[in-house]
């Protein structure tokens, strides 16, 4: 263990008193083979970011090439990783974004409890509850969250709401239970490329500091993919759980802050065909070695001023 994750960890435990760390299921979709890598460039909304767009005929040709070499990088790497795996990158505070390998839409699993900590948060301040759900992943604290904004409508609706404030203009978390034995916003089908959007906006929404925070430590069953990246500040949340036709999908959203200190917002998943998390996570382990080696090249950006 590294000096960084023993501190880590301990500022985890201690945060999370009396939390229980679950350890089923806290996500799913259906994988067929490694993932031949793509870049998709889009506007999000948001500010743009002058050091993520580049101007010009020149600038706009080396950012081409950039993409063109990331792309074929990521895909050599992809088809030595044993499981189909996908990436979405967007510079904090808004820009282009870029979409590698396995985009097929996923349920969020634990993922979904940043938007949803910070909805409870705004409405009943901060909790131990809070913690527990962001830094533990403790699934009775996230329901207690949910429990908070109101009936299953009223809850969807606020959480929906804070995603649309992050640029995700495309999400929709239910109000209903669809796989009886899960948390019914784990089940929300969450698109890396929105994801990764609404990680990008997360530090610059108000009232997030404290979640962010807690993203930053988070326990040892969360100390995988982004948290892998020697000598960077990363925040993250993993998500976990099986899939209905078998395989297991492991999947985390998260801020990787650059060597300038620009920022980006990072989602992953991948679906492994084992029945439980670790080879998944091994499969994000992968992922983040890549974005390591990688970094100048990745679209950072800041919050607007």
């Amino acid at each position: 263990m590294t000096r960084r994750t023993a501190v880590r960890r301990a500022a985890a435990v201690a945060a999370a008193v009396a939390c229980l760390v679950p350890t089923a299921a806290c996500g799913t979709s259906d994988g067929d083979g490694h993932a031949v890598a793509t870049v998709v460039v889009t506007e999000t909304a948001g500010s743009p970011v002058a050091s993520s767009d580049p101007v010009g005929p020149a600038s706009r040709t080396e950012a081409a090439t950039t993409d063109a070499a990331l792309t074929a990088s990521f895909d050599a790497m992809a088809k030595t990783l044993a499981a189909p795996v996908g990436l979405a990158l967007v510079p904090v505070g808004g820009g282009a974004a870029m979409t590698f390998g396995d985009q097929s839409p996923q349920v969020a699993w634990s993922t979904i409890k940043v938007p949803l900590a910070v909805a409870a948060q705004r409405k009943n301040g901060p909790s131990d509850a809070e913690t527990a759900a962001i830094v533990a992943s403790d699934n009775a604290a996230a329901e207690s969250l949910w429990a908070s904004l109101g009936s299953p409508a009223e809850a969807a609706a606020a959480v929906t709401r804070v995603l649309r404030e992050g640029g995700d203009e495309h999400t929709t978390v239910p109000s209903r239970r669809l796989r009886p034995e899960f948390t019914v916003f784990g089940q929300t089908t969450w698109r890396l490329a929105d994801a990764a959007v609404f990680s990008a906006h997360l530090p610059c929404l108000p009232d997030t500091g404290r979640i962010v925070s807690l993203m930053r430590n988070v326990a040892g069953n969360q100390q995988w993919g982004l948290e892998s990246v020697p000598g960077r500040q990363t925040a993250v949340k993993g998500g976990w759980g099986p899939s209905v036709s078998g395989g297991y999908l492991v999947r985390q959203i998260g801020l990787l802050t650059l060597r300038d200190g620009r920022q980006v917002g990072v989602a992953m998943s991948t679906q492994a065909s084992a029945g439980s998390m670790e080879p998944g996570t091994q499969v994000l382990d992968g992922v983040a070695q890549w974005l390591s080696k990688h970094l100048g090249a990745l679209p950072g950006g800041r919050c607007p001023s």
